[in-house]
């Protein structure tokens, strides 16, 4: 049953596609990062983005000078076995998000989600299900879909990855934005729970758009884990590079 949503995300997808060319003429596309006209995200600020290459802790993937794991991952390893983010999160990705996750522009999830899988091919993942980060219900109906789906379909079509919709979010928990690493870890604790036993003996890929501290990833890889997961990964677009500067945290 929680396979349902996931063909329905495909389907979608499909029909935005042929329906695109002929909305195309009536509102010809442009880039949301630097307006240019042809296309929702142009070649050129594509061509920006500035793509995370090692050396990276094999934990947490954040920058490391040397060693396999960064200080943090060593002393507090995470509950996700890898986490790797395409790029870092500034422009003009971050204007590609933001107009993909508050703006409605859902046709960016096709170059967005093209970028995602080409990276995860070239980490050679070990994959058997996608799994996006869910929205809380209320949250999904007021934006009208959840991003990271988009994301994990886009993925899906082009890797042949089956998404399953495994996690649900039982709590409405206030936005991230603007807490503190520890803040963020008590906001996301125990919001999360298994839906589909799916995910028992898997090798699971969580999907996301951005990865701050990573506290959101963390609270869904435990409930995966209790679930019986064999091995649980993330891969999300963009990662955050800061914290509010009130907020840092050591």
């Amino acid at each position: 049953m929680a396979q349902q949503p996931a063909r329905h995300g495909l389907l979608a997808l499909a029909s935005q596609r042929l329906l695109r060319p002929a909305l195309d003429l009536v509102f010809p596309p442009h880039c949301v990062a630097c307006g240019a006209i042809g296309s929702w995200f142009c070649r050129d600020c594509h061509d920006q983005i500035e793509v995370q290459a090692p050396p990276l802790c094999q934990r947490c993937g954040r920058p490391i000078g040397r060693g396999a794991l960064c200080a943090r991952c060593r002393h507090h390893p995470p509950p996700v076995d890898s986490l790797r983010s395409v790029a870092p999160h500034k422009y003009p990705l971050s204007k590609a998000i933001h107009a993909l996750k508050y703006e409605g522009v859902r046709v960016l999830a096709a170059p967005l989600g093209a970028l995602m899988a080409a990276y995860a091919m070239d980490l050679r993942l070990d994959v058997d299900l996608l799994v996006p980060v869910p929205l809380h219900r209320a949250r999904e109906r007021e934006r009208g879909y959840n991003q990271s789906r988009l994301l994990a379909c886009e993925m899906s079509s082009r890797l042949g990855w089956p998404v399953v919709e495994a996690v649900s979010r039982l709590r409405d928990t206030p936005a991230q934005v603007g807490l503190s690493r520890a803040e963020r870890l008590a906001n996301v604790r125990g919001a999360f729970a298994v839906t589909d036993a799916a995910v028992a003996g898997q090798r699971v890929l969580m999907i996301d758009d951005v990865c701050t501290t990573g506290a959101t990833l963390g609270a869904c890889a435990e409930s995966l884990r209790r679930a019986g997961a064999r091995t649980v990964a993330a891969l999300t677009l963009a990662r955050a590079t800061d914290l509010p500067a009130s907020r840092k945290q050591p």
